[in-house]
């Protein structure tokens, strides 16, 4: 089993947890394929994690099944927006871990 893990990528954890579920369980080759044409910038970025992961297993893609594709959460990178009247409200810029395990058949 091999693994690669990205981490502090900025991206919305809930919103590439939704990417990650659908290619749990399939091939690498057929994950990295419906991936390419999946409008999402996590998509992309998973992606290339699953070929990393791919690449570290020594194997071909097509020989390659995604046993576990996790998103964890990473630190909030905080920011102030100038409001009316003197005031701010915060911007949350959301990061993300995400870890992609493989394995040969």
């Amino acid at each position: 089993m091999a693994r690669a893990l990205l981490k502090f990528i900025r991206v919305s954890p809930i919103k590439s947890r939704l990417i990650a579920r659908e290619v749990q369980g399939m091939n690498a080759e057929e994950a990295m394929a419906a991936l390419e044409f999946t409008p999402n910038k996590a998509a992309k970025i998973i992606s290339k994690v699953i070929a990393s992961a791919v690449a570290n297993s020594g194997s071909e893609a097509e020989d390659c099944v995604i046993t576990s594709c996790r998103v964890d959460n990473g630190p909030v990178l905080k920011r102030f927006r100038p409001r009316a009247r003197g005031m701010a409200s915060g911007i949350r810029k959301p990061t993300a871990h995400i870890l992609v395990e493989v394995e040969g058949k």
